[in-house]
């Protein structure tokens, strides 16, 4: 499995490059070739942008496109599972595109090992993460009124391979959250590793970490 770091990437040509990995995998699976040079973990950071997915309800959206545009923000629908969130500088967005019966992973256990690479990526600064039942993604606090999400997961399967993945917030500009119901949540809050520590955050280290971590908890 390969690794690419594709830096500050526009989320639709994102969207396009991870299709064509996607498809290619899917292409090679069907004619019973070996995927595992074609499967690729993604790294990059995204524009101001708002997606939200196929379960998703566009009322989680709580301003306009003129407000949008006001704040250098775009709004996109996809295919992946889960609502709305957002994406911006500052955040490490992770797209896993995988075959996962080359690596023995059903699809719950596959985000379960996602889950809990930014987990322990989490407890290397010291902050205690957590999941959340009846959500996907790393929530701080999650026994108290303050749970707050650190890191959203939505992921799009298709003959068990995947796409999309999770959005760390690492130094995220969290006012953008302000303009949503982030995951269709109206009662939890949003948070960042920034926030929680109190100081910026070297990203690239966090991504050194979070690579190792995932490569290792899933077995690829």
């Amino acid at each position: 499995m390969k690794f690419e770091d594709w830096g500050l990437t526009d989320y639709q040509k994102a969207w396009r490059n991870q299709e064509e990995i996607f498809n290619a995998v899917i292409q090679a699976k069907i004619a019973q070739q070996d995927t595992s040079d074609i499967e690729t973990l993604v790294f990059c950071e995204h524009p101001h942008v708002y997606t939200l997915g196929k379960s998703g309800s566009e009322s989680n959206l709580l301003v306009n496109e003129e407000f949008l545009k006001s704040k250098g923000a775009t709004f996109v629908k996809i295919d992946r599972g889960g609502d709305i969130t957002y994406h911006g500088p500052g955040q490490i967005v992770g797209y896993p595109i995988l075959n996962l019966e080359n690596h023995n992973l059903s699809l719950k256990g596959y985000i379960y090992r996602m889950e809990e690479s930014i987990i322990k990526t989490l407890e290397h600064y010291g902050i205690d993460g957590y999941r959340l039942d009846g959500a996907t993604g790393v929530w701080l606090d999650i026994d108290t009124d303050k749970a707050r999400k650190i890191c959203a997961v939505g992921v799009k399967a298709s003959r068990f391979v995947t796409m999309h993945g999770f959005a760390l917030n690492v130094n995220t500009n969290l006012d953008y959250f302000n303009f949503i119901n982030p995951c269709g949540f109206t009662t939890k809050g949003v948070t960042s590793m920034a926030k929680e520590l109190g100081r910026k955050i070297d990203i690239e280290e966090v991504k050194s970490i979070l690579r190792t971590n995932f490569f290792e908890i899933t077995n690829l």
